[in-house]
Order: structure tokens, then sequence, then C-alpha cells
């Protein structure tokens, strides 16, 4: 593969793991960040290219995406990152990567399909865990059941998590429970409930606003889709919130004090603790008829996977292997994308 990317967040947990990633497989991306004695910390003992760029600097960020052919962009939170990073691409024509498992950057990148096309790039958000390993599962329960109504898939195993993702979840707290009903996105009042059989014998799981409700439908068109997560005792709580501790839980003091919080833990899971992990997913479609196809999937742990899906789709970008416009994982790359991978196994729990 030719070409040339660059990851920009490579001071976060999961930016630092995929810049050292990437150099141990040979690759040279530039890596790049806000912080210069940061970003050059991490690039030179690699042995990478580093540039130091703020994203409320267009005239800068733009001359730094001239060039590479592709960004991979890791530094949330993508509320706030993700819209000056698509414009500055759209502007160079740069083709645009993120890791977010964000629902609203994910409708806004949709949105913004027809000037992506104008501009000649593709816009892939969602290239890590989440959305590689459950959008080519949501795929393949299409494949499996073409006229399928309902789509739910659920996640065990997400462990410990770095400071964006926490972050990432504790923006969402005031939204309530996003689904997907009837092809739009609405917030339930009342958080859905099942069990789940992730391998182990069937576990309570507890309904998600995770960003499938938005790419799921993009993959295949199925109107309602619910996203679960293997409970646990904080998910338990979270979910028995009533609206005014929601509405109190998103006002600013608040959201500031939970983020110092997160801030004090540990930047995420240790190499050890990623490499005795891994995930699991488990979708179900049903079609009209009650007709139900189960399927499974295992992968690597969650911020492993990222590393290893963001920078294969990243290289892939760069030398130009692309489609055109807003895409999800599956749509450019098939169903069967995340099979690629090591470690990962998927098998089909019912004919």
């Amino acid at each position: 593969m030719s070409g040339r990317f660059m990851i920009y967040g490579a001071t976060g947990y999961t930016g630092k793991l995929t810049a050292r990633v990437a150099a141990q497989k040979g690759l040279k991306p530039i890596l790049a960040g806000r912080n210069a004695s940061k970003v050059q910390a991490i690039a030179e003992p690699l042995g990478l290219e580093w540039a130091a760029i703020s994203l409320d600097r267009p005239n800068a960020l733009d001359k730094a995406l001239e060039k590479v052919d592709a960004v991979l962009h890791i530094a949330g939170p993508f509320s706030a990152t993700s819209k000056p990073m698509l414009d500055a691409c759209i502007r160079t024509k740069t083709h645009y990567l993120d890791i977010t498992g964000e629902i609203d950057v994910f409708e806004a990148c949709a949105a913004r399909d027809e000037e992506a096309r104008k501009a000649g790039i593709m816009v892939l958000p969602g290239v890590g865990f989440d959305v590689v390993p459950s959008d080519c599962l949501a795929a393949h329960m299409k494949r499996r059941l073409p006229e399928a109504e309902r789509l739910e898939m659920g996640i065990a195993g997400m462990g410990n998590m770095s400071h964006g993702t926490g972050k990432t979840m504790v923006e969402s707290i005031s939204t309530g429970t996003r689904v997907r009903r009837g092809e739009k996105i609405v917030a339930l009042g009342k958080t859905p409930r099942r069990t789940m059989d992730y391998g182990k014998g069937e576990s309570n799981s507890i309904a998600v606003g995770w960003g499938d409700v938005s790419t799921a439908y993009h993959s295949t068109g199925i109107p309602d889709i619910t996203i679960y997560f293997e409970a646990s005792k904080d998910m338990e709580r979270m979910a028995g919130l009533g609206p005014a501790a929601r509405w109190v839980m998103g006002t600013g003091p608040v959201q500031r004090f939970l983020k110092k919080q997160i801030e004090r833990m540990p930047e995420g899971p240790t190499d050890e603790q990623r490499a005795a992990s891994f995930t699991t997913l488990v979708g179900e479609a049903t079609d009209s008829a009650d007709n139900v196809v189960r399927s499974r999937l295992e992968t690597p742990e969650g911020y492993t996977l990222t590393a290893e899906t963001g920078l294969e789709i990243a290289q892939r970008a760069a030398a130009g292997n692309v489609k055109i416009g807003f895409q999800t994982p599956s749509n450019a790359y098939g169903a069967d994308l995340i099979t690629e991978f090591d470690g990962v196994r998927r098998e089909d729990l019912n004919a």
C-alpha cells in the first residue's frame, strides 16, 4: 500500500497505543496533537514524524492535512472535535476516519454525505471498537435474514475504560436510553432490559445509547435497533435514574465534576489487562414472521482491536481503497472485514 496518513490525537491513551502499534508494524504515519512537547515525546522514540496543530487554527490544520491522504482522528470528545476536523478534510480533500462511538457524531457525518462526495473523499467515522465489530455483525445479521425488521445486539467484556471513553459516556447521561424505532432515533423513558447469551449462559443486559443505533441502520436499513451491554452494578444504577436525576447530571457543574473524577482514574487498561481480556458481541435479527437468527462474535479487547482496525482502515484509505461519501465500516469494506483480524471468531448460533 502507498499513501500517507496522520494520527491526530496521538497524546491520549488510544492515540499513544495506536502510534506504538503503527511503529511496530513499520508504518510511518505523522503523529499530531495540540501540545508540541507531548506529541514530540511520543513520536521521537518511535522514529515518527510529528506536528503540533490546533483544531481552532484552520489554516495551519489545512496545511498539515495537505501532506497526507487520510487522517485517523482519535482526539475526543468527538462532539467537540469531529466537526472542525471534518471541515478541514472537506476543504483539503483528505479522507476522514475517526474512532467515535457517539450517535450524534455519526448522524452529523451522515448529513454531510453530499459535501464529502463533492470533495471526492470518504467519511468513515467509527473505525475502532466500537463500531467495526458491531457494524460488521449487524451487516452479517442482515445478510442472514434479509427481511429483518428488528435488530438487537449485546456487548460483553468492556472492562476498563480510557479517560476519553469515560467522558463520552458521562456526556450521554442526560439523553436517556436512545434506540431506533420506525427508522428514527428516539430516547426511551424506561430502559429496556433482557437476557443474552454471551457464551456462558444467559446474562442480564441493559440497553444503552451506543453508536450502532446510528450506524447499524445506515448499514442494514433495519428500522428497529436496540443495543445492550451486559449488566454491571454501575449500569444498574445509571439505568435506574429518573428524568430529573438525568437532567441534574447533565448540567455543566455536575458534568465538570464527573469528568474531573475520571481524570483521577487510571488512563486506561495496562498491556497485561488488555492481553488477558476479550469482548463478545451477540446479534439477533427478527423479521415480521418472527423468524429469528442469532450470531456471536468474539474479538480481542476493545482498545487492542481499535489500534488494529483503525490502522488497517487508515492504510486502505491512504492507498485510495475507499468508497466516496459517508460510509460505515461494513458499507465500505463488507460484513466480513472484522474476520480478517487475528483473534476474531464468528459463530452462527442457529440455521
